[in-house]
């Protein structure tokens, strides 16, 4: 039986660059895992083993150095954006790009006190730690005409010690689980939202702003929320977000519940009056949906690890 090539695409995985901005004794750092995928006119390659349209992953990973000298890193979505219109304008073959990105954050290390500073300690503003919360994420996709750019972050850890609650569920003969009037709520953020921006002519969201104001609504949305449900309060973060920002009109989040048990401390005479919890870190309850603006259709894919 006859066989077809069917979707394919090539690129460079997971190239680390690390951007030094010296302003005067101030440095500032943007640290990006950078992903390109390339697709278009690749027949020949897979028939025939012609590379006459590969453009080498050896030359994505140089642009992606190349470029963080010539075009600096505002954000990591203006970033991808000239990437992707680089590749998809520069090689006629290449008719589609997308470019991943994870950007990690560092902060600044405070100097030492007065009393024990060495010379000169005060003006130090080139010490960083890496910040041991979220990583942020973004996607751009560019077919020459059309853009989209899905942002988010992951593994932001999150914890409400009260006001939540989970009862009422329905139950069967292997149900365990008691009802519970006062838990705890923690979970690991998994977020993705997509921008409306699709094309040149659109103004350009302000990326840095927008993460920034996304997060924070999520955030505010977590602790405001007093939940009866994960999935609540799944609902309640997507749509401040959505309510806040005009320029985002999709958000899907991954929410493992993050299970914290009452432990049971009476065999040594103890009462524990919601004070100590186990934590267990499996198996956890998986929570996942999609808010969008209304009348807007999904575009963001139901399984994220597709995107």
């Amino acid at each position: 039986m006859p066989t077809i090539l069917g979707q394919n695409q090539y690129g460079k995985a997971e190239t680390r660059v690390l951007r030094v901005v010296r302003d005067g004794d101030t440095h500032h750092l943007k640290d990006l895992n950078v992903s390109v995928a390339l697709s278009g006119d690749m027949d020949d390659v897979h028939y025939s083993g012609s590379n006459a349209h590969v453009l080498p992953t050896d030359t994505t990973k140089n642009t992606v150095f190349a470029f963080a000298k010539e075009h600096g890193i505002d954000s990591a979505e203006q970033f991808g954006i000239h990437l992707a219109r680089h590749f998809v304008t520069s090689q006629e073959p290449i008719e589609r790009a997308r470019i991943r990105i994870e950007e990690y954050a560092w902060d600044r290390i405070a100097t030492s006190d007065a009393n024990s500073r060495f010379i000169g300690a005060d003006e130090v503003k080139h010490s960083f730690v890496r910040r041991n919360q979220e990583i942020r994420t973004t996607q751009v996709t560019f077919d020459g005409q059309a853009w989209q750019v899905v942002s988010g972050l992951k593994d932001l850890t999150v914890l409400n010690s009260t006001n939540s609650e989970f009862w009422g569920y329905a139950k069967d003969k292997y149900t365990t689980l008691k009802e519970a009037y006062d838990r705890i709520l923690a979970t690991d953020v998994s977020a993705r939202w997509r921008y409306n921006w699709t094309s040149d002519e659109q103004r350009m969201p302000n990326w840095e702003k927008s993460y920034e104001q996304a997060r924070k609504h999520m955030l505010h949305a977590f602790a405001e929320t007093y939940s009866l449900s994960l999935q609540q309060t799944l609902y309640q973060m997507g749509s401040r977000i959505i309510d806040h920002r005009s320029e985002i009109d999709e958000i899907r989040f991954s929410l493992p519940n993050n299970h914290h048990f009452l432990v049971d401390l009476e065999p040594f005479g103890l009462k524990n009056d919601n004070e100590v919890y186990f934590a267990a870190d499996r198996p956890y309850g998986l929570i996942e949906g999609t808010v969008l603006r209304d009348g807007v259709e999904p575009q963001i894919p139901v399984d994220l690890t597709n995107l």
